[in-house]
Order: structure tokens, then C-alpha cells, then sequence
């Protein structure tokens, strides 16, 4: 968040425009409804990750039947 203002502003993920940080916006922190499409199908399509280790992907997974 930018404090220099007297409004915060961010820049939205998508596409790094100034957006203000308001309860006015129901799309913060992006700054449109299509921004924040977007990027809903980035994580969606697994274009989008949080880098990590495969091997804690799923810390249930031992409570899984076999499917092979």
C-alpha cells in the first residue's frame, strides 16, 4: 500500500494499475470486475502457483483411498 497519500492506493494484481483502497470498491484490490475475472482464472486453470513443495500439497492425503 502506498501511505504517501492521503488516500491509500495499491496496484491491482492483474494489471498494475493505481487502484484507491476503498470500501467503495467491491472489486479491491483490483481494479475492475474483469481484472479480477482474470486472475479468478489464472488460479483456476493453474496458470497461477504458490511456490512450494509438491510433497505438502495435500497434508490429508494419507487419510485417501487408493485409487490404482
Amino acid at each position: 500500500m502506498n501511505s504517501s497519500h492521503s488516500t491509500p492506493t495499491v496496484k491491482c494484481p492483474e494489471c498494475q494499475s493505481q487502484v484507491v483502497w476503498s470500501s467503495n470498491n467491491p472489486h479491491r484490490p483490483f481494479c475492475s470486475e474483469q481484472c479480477r475475472n482474470r486472475d479468478f482464472i489464472g488460479w483456476a486453470n493453474e496458470d497461477k502457483r504458490i511456490a512450494g513443495s509438491a510433497s505438502y500439497a495435500d497434508i490429508l492425503s494419507d487419510d485417501l483411498p487408493d485409487a490404482y
